[in-house]
């Protein structure tokens, strides 16, 4: 993610809101919730999806209950770098969440996300059910927590667009 991208969205997303991250499946989309000062990322559900009105939806509904300022949608690039057809499908969803969700949108790569986490769960004993039910949130909060952290450390070197509003 460039500098500049990461700039525009800090200078359009609403100061003192929260940023919910999105991290889209074909099946489900996790989410995960910063606090308010943008520092840490916490999970928080997982929708099952069904078709595009019914899921933006319930994001729109969880967004104006959480009083979010800004999107952070986990970006499923290849491993090269380059964008396939789940890159696609990803802009496409957000595209049309627009009109309905009219929030700034930070695309993040997501790259290694699942794996980190799925690792993290199997390591803490997790059963195979017990996995299913946090993957997708986790992974949410991973993707969430990695744009907070470089959010955080562009504030601390002064950058003047980060300035609170």
């Amino acid at each position: 993610m460039n500098r500049e991208a990461i700039a525009a969205f800090a200078a359009e997303s609403r100061g003192g809101a929260r940023l919910l991250g999105l991290d889209l499946g074909t099946k489900t989309i996790g989410l995960s919730l910063s606090d308010v000062q943008r520092r840490i990322a916490s999970p928080l559900e997982t929708i099952r999806r069904v078709k595009f009105t019914p899921d933006a939806a319930a994001l729109a509904g969880i967004a104006t209950k959480h009083g979010v300022g800004g999107l952070v949608v986990g970006l499923p690039l290849n491993m090269d770098g380059s964008e396939g057809p789940r890159v696609q499908s990803t802009r496409a969803f957000m595209r049309n969440l627009k009109p309905i969700l009219p929030l700034p949108v930070l695309f993040w790569d997501e790259r290694l996300s699942t794996a980190a986490v799925t690792r993290t769960l199997l390591e803490a004993d997790a059963s195979r059910a017990r996995r299913g039910e946090l993957v997708d949130k986790l992974a949410a909060a991973y993707i969430l927590q990695g744009c907070l952290d470089v959010l955080d450390r562009l504030r601390d070197d002064g950058e003047e667009e980060f300035s609170e509003r």
